[in-house]
């Protein structure tokens, strides 16, 4: 049985504040969509992935994600990224099979289908699962088997804190594309260095100091 994708996405106007020192107010949200549609774009593409599932109340995004062949759950909690991801699979889970279920941020603009599906199969192996960031201190990837619960941990440390709750940490090399979330502007160089998708590549090309 294939995978099933739960991806959160905060309002465009409130992401990214941290690629403030790199992208304009006016830039940023733009940027975040970018990322969201590559790594939409990219999940959708992998052979191991049968359904992306995107948490948003955002309607631009919603629009646009659909578009790629998302589906879209509103954010009714609307309280930060956890309660999103725990709602998002627990709608995904009343509508269909009880298959595994990932965890992915959305800001992964990089995204290679064939390391998506190494790190999926990886995950496999065990009951519960996470790969951690390219920063070693946070999380881009968290699994569960059918019929478990995600439990996310997601914020600050959540490498620490989604080993402390029992997930197997992925040790893996070569899935740089899948470890490499953008939140600074150091970030975005390095996602640009691996070779980002068509969506970030067009939105950065404002930013002459890339």
């Amino acid at each position: 049985m294939r995978w099933t994708l739960v991806i959160p996405l905060k309002a465009l106007a409130r992401a990214k504040s941290r690629l403030s020192d790199t992208a304009s107010d006016g830039l940023r949200p733009g940027l975040a969509l970018a990322f969201a549609q590559d790594t939409v774009a990219a999940a959708l593409a992998c052979p191991a992935v049968g359904d992306v599932a995107v948490v948003t109340d955002d309607p631009l995004a919603g629009r646009e994600l659909t578009a790629l062949g998302a589906r879209i759950v509103p954010d009714e909690p609307g309280g930060g990224l956890n309660a999103a991801l725990r709602h998002g699979s627990a709608v995904v889970r009343s509508r269909g099979p009880r298959g595994p279920l990932a965890a992915l941020n959305a800001d992964l603009p990089a995204l290679r289908p064939p390391e998506l599906a190494r790190v999926l199969a990886a995950a496999a192996e065990f009951p519960r699962a996470f790969l951690p960031d390219s920063a070693g201190i946070g999380t881009t990837l968290l699994a569960a088997s059918a019929g478990l619960e995600l439990l996310p941990a997601f914020g600050a440390d959540s490498r620490a804190r989604h080993r402390a709750s029992g997930a197997a940490e992925l040790l893996l090399d070569a899935v740089d594309s899948v470890r490499q979330d953008v939140d600074t502007g150091e970030d975005l160089r390095a996602a640009l260095r691996l070779g980002v998708g068509p969506h970030t590549t067009q939105a950065v090309r404002p930013l002459n100091a890339l």
